[in-house]
């Protein structure tokens, strides 16, 4: 008998667990998978996913900063946490967007804020590839064997050593935030956490070098996207669309449970979720649209008072903070008494936090609040990262706003990819 505390179907439920170790790492909060089959097929199947600490989090982003900044600056930056009016650096962010030739491909992130990463594998004999799970894009790319020098250190697939690949050769071609990736559409088997899907068409990146330094320095070699096929480039089925009709999962619903202290540990669920992961019930909020997963935004208040209205915001595993219009959120920053520091990013001392105000958000008629402690990554010491980020993304796309891990670590996260639902409940 499946427990009853884990909800699915039949009981075939695939789970990829997180874990923190301290690794000394840039960018992202890694991911990596070991399969651990547990009996029956009434057990869920377990995958170890591990995550690097805030602090070294942090530390990239420092690192960037003192980079593009100059050490003197980031020496000021540390000792005087000078204030808004004073801005560090010059640039602002930047937003791509790019349309198709038909419906139209919108990317609108470069992955320099994506945290977890976890193991899937391709081929016949299986070849390992760690990826982002994304819940803010639609294909599946993995370096390939062929790709320059901007995949170096990567694992690359090598289409040659496996059985089931069946060429394909189209150009690939994606445009990120920070620029370009390129290469060609392939087709093999996967595994994602257990979870086997055939003949699924994915892209071999031969060129990286527009996710620059994100790529090079973080410890993923490709993205899994978890949205859907209507952003998909050239509308290849998405893994897991393949996997729902494959039958390979039970349901067509997978759920995000992160934990909440640094450190503890999270799951990613295929199939189903577990009831023991939430408090109270779920609300579960229709899409706006089935491209990404996109809800209504009702409103953003801080500390009760509205900063932003009638907007529309999707829950992104890709994106580790909060993004919104800039606008709004140099309002929120300034409230919070956050201070200006690369790129739409913000710190402060993390002293203040008893000071600082709740923030929230407005979703399915219900309300969704932040306190200081789930909206501030501290680096270890008394520097906290103020996890909201400005982010312009143009008409008709936005207004939007992006909830990252950072929402998601205080709300599990439960998308319902069969009846376009996404559903959000208090972490237990």
């Amino acid at each position: 008998m499946f427990p009853h505390h884990l909800h699915s179907a039949r009981g075939n439920l695939r789970r990829i667990r997180a874990r923190v170790v301290p690794e000394r790492s840039m960018f992202v909060r890694t991911l990596l998978l070991a399969a651990v089959v547990v009996g029956a097929a009434a057990e869920p199947i377990r995958v170890t996913l591990k995550k690097i600490s805030n602090s070294e989090f942090l530390a990239s982003k420092v690192h960037r900063f003192s980079v593009r900044a100059g050490t003197s600056r980031l020496s000021q930056l540390k000792i005087s946490l000078r204030p808004p009016s004073q801005r560090l650096i010059a640039d602002s962010p930047r937003i791509y967007v790019t349309d198709g030739d038909e419906d139209g491909d919108v990317i609108i992130k470069d992955y320099q804020n994506a945290q977890y990463y976890g193991e899937i594998s391709l081929g016949t004999p299986e070849q390992k590839a760690n990826v982002i799970f994304d819940t803010g894009s639609s294909n599946l790319w993995v370096a390939s064997e062929k790709c320059d020098t901007s995949c170096r250190g990567k694992s690359e697939y090598d289409n040659t050593e496996s059985d089931t690949y069946v060429k394909n050769g189209s150009e690939f071609k994606i445009q990120y935030g920070s620029g370009p990736v390129s290469g060609y559409w392939s087709y093999d088997d996967i595994i994602m956490g257990g979870v086997p899907v055939k003949r699924q068409q994915f892209a071999e990146v031969t060129d990286a070098s527009g996710l620059g330094a994100a790529f090079q320095a973080g410890k993923f070699d490709g993205i899994l996207g978890l949205a859907f096929e209507s952003i998909s480039i050239d509308h290849v089925m998405t893994p897991f669309g393949n996997a729902v009709a494959q039958g390979a999962v039970d349901e067509g619903v997978f759920c995000f449970y992160l934990g909440k202290e640094d450190g503890q540990d999270g799951e990613l669920m295929l199939g189903g979720y577990d009831e023991s992961y939430y408090k109270g019930e779920i609300n579960w909020i229709n899409l706006k649209s089935a491209t990404y997963w996109e809800l209504e935004l009702e409103g953003v208040a801080v500390a009760g008072s509205d900063v932003s209205t009638g907007d529309k915001a999707i829950v992104d595993s890709g994106t580790s903070l909060i993004t919104g219009p800039t606008k709004a959120i140099k309002e929120i920053a300034k409230l919070v008494g956050a201070h200006s520091f690369i790129a739409g990013e913000y710190i402060v001392n993390c002293d203040k936090a008893s000071e600082m105000p709740d923030i929230s958000f407005s979703l399915g008629g219900m309300v969704y609040t932040l306190s200081p402690e789930d909206y501030l990554i501290p680096d270890g010491q008394k520097l906290c990262l103020f996890a909201f980020m400005g982010l312009d993304v143009p008409r008709p796309n936005g207004p939007l706003w992006i909830l990252g891990d950072v929402f998601m670590r205080k709300y599990t996260s439960i998308f319902d990819y069969t009846n376009k639902r996404v559903g959000l409940a208090l972490s237990a």
